[in-house]
Formats: structure tokens, sequence, C-alpha cells
């Protein structure tokens, strides 16, 4: 009875990313464990978030993608008024206000606006691909800055990039001309002298830091360093599990969430890491081809875009530890410790099994 629970369960799962996300986490458990000073009540607490993350990648995978359509409005909706609530009484912690308190739960509104703005913008261009023009792309451009402005104003300008990334991509893959890209990037470009003003003290300072670590390396430099230093001292193999130094005493600020690949670094070394692009790149690619082979152009759009925003993520988070982009204070992808960020993955991922799993019957 409980086997064929379980069989009914993961039918509508595709075995490549349910495999491979089975992997990772494992290997996210693994490293938390050390990241964590070897806490056994950390690792539990993610073991409690990941249940509730595959439990919702589950009914993901089993909803209809046009189910899945038809709510895609309502939760933008819901998305936009949280991040509204979030400005008016949101909780204040670390000087940004990003939390709303529901209960007993803490909810970070923009991470649900990750995933609301794309299938959002799906549904419009669905709705509108019989008659697209340039007003639609100028709709969809507007539902993209508004909750982008919202969550800039937290500030949060690592969530708010990657937000934009991916109602962008929305944009391009449903069509939008390489001349106007070309023009917006043009734009973007000129506004920077513009925008410098507008960013705020520590973020001025995330940038300069940047350009030179060195200039202040026992403060805003800090984090940047240490992380380059553990990535460094892991060399080909690793350190060995447990035996990372940089974390066990605590010298790598945030090694449990935004730099715990300088902990997997350190600890599993080049080996390691090309282990785990291995795996994300199998995940981006599967999340491609199922993209490709989608009966609608809501499953289409959304797959593609849910597939970039993976490499995105992942990006992001290894080029800011490395050193070779600014701190932006983005998870890692299915390493990092939270709740909230690892729902909002899973239920991408359970998205895309959904497009693969209703892919003959929606062609029916």
């Amino acid at each position: 009875m409980i086997k064929r629970a379980y069989v009914r369960w993961i039918a509508p799962m595709d075995r490549t990313l349910l495999h491979t996300t089975l992997f990772l986490v494992l290997f996210s458990l693994i490293v938390l464990y050390s990241a964590s000073g070897e806490e056994v009540s950390k690792v539990l607490s993610q073991v409690r978030n990941l249940g509730l993350a595959f439990g919702v990648m589950g009914l993901v995978a089993r909803t209809n993608p046009q189910i899945l359509e038809r709510l895609a409005f309502p939760l933008y909706g819901l998305a936009l008024l949280a991040l509204i609530a979030v400005a008016l009484t949101g909780e204040v912690s670390h000087g940004a206000r990003r939390w709303l308190h529901l209960g007993p739960l803490h909810v970070q509104p923009s991470e649900l606006m990750k995933l609301a703005l794309p299938m959002a913008l799906a549904a419009f261009f669905e709705w509108r691909s019989r008659t697209l023009n340039w007003r639609d792309f100028l709709v969809a451009t507007l539902m993209i800055l508004v909750p982008v402005g919202l969550v800039l104003r937290q500030p949060d300008l690592g969530t708010a990039l990657l937000i934009a990334s991916s109602g962008f991509y929305i944009l391009y893959f449903a069509g939008l001309p390489w001349k106007v890209m070309g023009l917006l990037s043009a734009l973007a470009l000129a506004a920077l002298p513009l925008l410098w003003p507008l960013l705020h003290g520590y973020q001025k300072k995330r940038i300069l830091i940047f350009l030179d670590p060195t200039q202040d390396p026992l403060g805003a430099g800090y984090h940047t360093l240490q992380a380059m230093i553990a990535i460094g001292s892991g060399g080909v193999l690793g350190k060995g599990w447990l035996q990372g130094t940089q974390s066990h005493l605590d010298f790598l600020p945030e090694h449990t969430t935004d730099f715990i690949f300088a902990v997997f670094g350190e600890e599993f070394g080049l080996v390691g890491e090309l282990v785990f692009l291995g795996a994300m790149l199998v995940l981006i690619t599967r999340g491609f081809y199922i993209a490709n082979e989608g009966s609608t152009p809501f499953s289409r759009l959304m797959a593609g875009a849910l597939s970039m925003t993976l490499f995105t993520y992942t990006f992001v988070n290894m080029g800011m530890v490395s050193g070779i982009l600014p701190v932006v204070g983005v998870p890692l992808p299915f390493l990092s410790y939270g709740g909230t960020s690892l729902v909002t993955l899973f239920s991408s991922v359970g998205f895309l099994m959904s497009v693969h799993h209703h892919r003959k019957l929606v062609k029916q």
C-alpha cells in the first residue's frame, strides 16, 4: 500500500530532475553539517524545510500547466500586495525591511515574486500571442518594474536583480526584438551615473570593494577576501569534509547561507565544485529540453525562463563568492540554508516536471 502511494506520488516527476535534485539535496545536508559547525539542529531544521519543499514540488508537478496558468495573475497580485505590506508593516532586520509575520511563520514575499512574475508574464504573452505588438512589451515591462522597485526599496538589490532577470527572460523568449534589447541595454548603461546617487551607502561600498577588496580588508572587503582564501586553499581535492578552517574557525561570514560555496570549495576542492556544476548543468539542460517540448506558449516561456533563472542563481552566487561579481546576497541553489528560497526553488523544479508530464495531455 505504501509502495503504491509512493509510486503514484512520484509518477508525474521527471526522473532526471528528481534524481539530480535528490543528489544535490544529499550534498547540501553534508555541506551544511560542516558549515554549521556540526550543529545537528541546523541540519534537522533544513530537513524540515526540504520536506515542505519536496511536498510543494510534488503538488506542482501533479498540477496541469493550464491550471497554473489560471493561477498566474492572482498569484502575481497576491505577491504584489505582500510586497506593499512589507513596505508598510514589514519586520526590519539588519537594516532591511523584507519579512512579514504571519502567525508563527516568517515569510519573505520577494521570494514568491520570483515565481509569480514570470508566471504572470508568460500567461499575459499567451493571452496576447495572436495580436502581440510593442504595447504588450511595454505593459510587460511595467509589470516587471513595479515589483522590482518595491524590492529595491527594502532594500534588497540581489533579489531585485533576480526578479528583473526572470522577467527579462520571459520578454526575450516571447520575441522581444534584438534592436529593442540593444536600445534598452544602451539606456541602462547611460542611466548608471544617474542611478549611483540613488544607491544606499552599503551598496555603493560593495561596488567599490568589488573593484578592490584590499582597500578595506577588515571591513567591507572582509567577506570577499575570506571566501577567496577558503576556495583557493581547497586546491584540487580539498581539505576534506569537516576539515575546513575558514568556516570552523569563524573566519568566513554567512557560511551556511550566501557563502556556503566557499565552505564547499575549501573542503571538496575543484573536483567537488565540478561535480556540483555538472549536476546543475544537467538540471538546466533538462529544463531547456522540457521547454522545447512544451505544448503551449505559457509552458514553453515558463520552462525556459525558470531554466535560465537556475543558471543566474548559480552564476551570481559563485561569482560573488569567488570575487568576480559584487556581493549582492544571493543564495546558492540547493546548498544554501533557508526555507522560503527552497520552496521557491523546488516549486520551479516542480513546474518543469508538470510541463513534461502533461505535454501529451495538453496536445490531445
